[in-house]
């Protein structure tokens, strides 16, 4: 009967995942397609782009929100750590590849929408050690203005959870497959960034960091 409970608990994690919260959030406020601006993703980034920074700060919350409530729904119905890690694994894939966003491409394949997984993969770590957000928030913030592009932010931050996670097992705190979730949501962050790091290694990434003397070449240059 646990098996049941605990597969259903894993299910039900990769739906709520899937719910499009940065879609639902533009439609509202513009009435826009979140899908057809940009790089098409459902995620707080493009939610911003579509349609200010209020919406993109709403989605990355209620990304965030969607993660962490999968672990803490698990952590009230079993004491199963495999299944606390793997409920907050199903959101990210819910959440990358969403069955509520199910189409055909312009070719007639069958494909799931979605986002790249960074708001979900930092709620899994809050759900499953709270303060974690206190630390990959700002560690994140530090990546995104000063490395500038929002795809190695995003990647950073299942580093930043490994880390963490690493760190609270050896301390005897967490037990070590919270380790394996951030190993995990790292490679399917990779997985669902894949045009975003081959556009950076082609030089075509958007930038948004700071580049002071990038400033002083445009001054020299006028």
């Amino acid at each position: 009967m646990q098996m049941l409970i605990d597969a259903g608990i894993v299910v039900l994690a990769y739906l709520f995942g899937s719910i499009p919260f940065g879609l639902l959030v533009v439609k509202i406020s513009t009435g826009k397609d979140v899908r057809q601006v940009a790089s098409g993703r459902t995620g707080g980034t493009n939610a911003m782009r579509a349609a200010g920074f209020g919406a993109g700060l709403a989605t990355a919350l209620l990304d965030i929100f969607k993660g962490a409530v999968t672990v803490w729904i698990a952590q009230a119905l079993t004491g199963n750590d495999w299944v606390h890690m793997l409920a907050p694994i199903a959101a990210i894939l819910g959440h990358n590849y969403s069955i509520f966003l199910a189409e055909r491409d312009e070719n007639g394949k069958f494909r799931l929408r979605g986002g790249a997984g960074g708001a979900p993969t930092v709620g899994g770590a809050v759900g499953l050690w709270w303060p974690s957000f206190f630390i990959i928030i700002p560690v994140g913030a530090l990546i995104f203005f000063g490395v500038g592009y929002a795809s190695v932010t995003t990647m950073s931050i299942a580093l930043v959870a490994t880390a963490i996670f690493t760190v609270r097992y050896f301390m005897g705190l967490s037990p070590w497959q919270d380790i394996l979730y951030g190993v995990i949501a790292f490679f399917l962050l990779v997985y669902a960034l894949r045009p975003n790091i081959k556009a950076l290694m082609e030089g075509r990434e958007r930038f948004h960091g700071w580049r002071p003397w990038k400033k002083e070449e445009a001054t020299k240059d006028e």
